[in-house]
């Protein structure tokens, strides 16, 4: 296989730290990401004035002469399939598409093939340059396989590197677009009594909690308020349907990341998504609030009523902040037309 040296030297006041002192001081053109170095680092890979150099908290001084071997990114073992996307947008550094529902993210046991890797193998090829020393697409964040809606997808090492960390610090911007049971307004009594429910100036619902999974269904997440993760929802009324109210549009925007964060909150919250199966998705509707063919409409609705609509964020490398929308589903918008929107 292949390999590029890439040689370089200390700058003035290093870090305290090896691997931190080669992470500032590496060429941004090498696109080598903290992680990646630190594997190299490891792989006895990293030279520092001649010397192998594996341990990452060795002092460092300036002007030591750094040398790294890179070697060429191996294939993926994940198969190319010659899949439609919709792609929103694309360069050399990461492609954004609109999910549709139905299309699991990444290969698992249950899914192997058919997913969006492995369509953006094949859509990208040799575009990508490599994401932890391999040909892949790099995943930084989900949505379910039946939601529908905007993903980012790295094509660079560091390019992954970058949108990763916009991700852990919850920078980037994601709203969605659901319908569900119930009308979730501050002046529900019922609402303000449920443990984590706040709400914010403009009728902005705000849910607190952890999650974690659950203890006895490994496929649901639960709603905790000790150990599991910190989440965070916002959730704010777009439109009522029914007479009287049984349904809403809400648009919901996400502080923290949390698998099936709106989904399980808003179930938590009294309000679960219309179709979710997980999450008790199926309910009776008052007996005359819709009309009939709108109240077959959302009784047939066979997945969560939820779009990722909106995708924000600082572009990794040209640093252009990038925002874009994405309109609802076929089914999704064909059932709110059926309710009257």
């Amino acid at each position: 296989m292949s390999s590029t040296r890439l040689s370089f030297v200390i700058a003035a006041d290093p870090p305290a730290r090896l691997d931190k002192a080669i992470a500032r001081d590496v060429p941004e053109g090498a696109a080598l990401s903290r992680t990646r170095l630190a594997r190299l680092m490891a792989d006895g890979a990293v030279t520092v004035d001649g010397a192998v150099a594996s341990d990452p908290k060795a002092k460092v001084a300036e002007g030591a002469v750094i040398e790294v071997t890179v070697e060429a990114a191996e294939e993926s073992h994940i198969g190319a399939e010659d899949i439609p996307l919709d792609v929103v947008f694309e360069d050399a550094d990461l492609i954004v598409v609109n999910k549709p529902a139905g299309m699991v993210v990444h290969p698992a046991p249950g899914s192997p093939s058919g997913t969006l890797v492995n369509a953006l193998m094949h859509h990208c090829g040799d575009d990508l340059s490599g994401v932890g020393g391999m040909k892949r697409p790099g995943i930084v964040h989900r949505i379910d396989k039946d939601t529908s809606g905007l993903l980012v997808v790295a094509k660079s090492d560091a390019a992954h590197h970058g949108l990763a960390d916009q991700f852990a610090k919850h920078t980037v911007e994601r709203y969605y677009r659901a319908l569900v049971y119930g009308v979730p307004d501050g002046n529900d009594p019922r609402l303000r009594g449920v443990k984590g429910a706040s709400f914010e100036p403009g009728n902005v619902l705000k849910l607190t909690t952890q999650l974690a999974r659950h203890k006895t269904d490994r496929q649901r997440q639960a709603v905790l308020f000790q150990g599991g993760r910190h989440a965070v929802t916002r959730a704010r009324l777009v439109a009522r349907y029914g007479t009287p109210p049984v349904l809403s549009q809400i648009e919901c925007w996400l502080e923290t990341g949390r698998t099936h964060q709106i989904r399980v909150h808003m179930a938590h919250a009294g309000h679960g998504l219309v179709g979710d199966p997980t999450y008790g998705g199926k309910r009776k509707l008052a007996r005359g609030a819709l009309g009939e063919a709108a109240a077959e409409a959302v009784t047939g609705f066979d997945r969560q009523a939820l779009h990722a609509a909106v995708l924000g964020f600082e572009h990794p490398i040209s640093r252009e902040m990038l925002r874009f929308e994405a309109p609802l589903p076929q089914d999704f918008a064909d059932l709110l037309g059926i309710l009257g929107d």
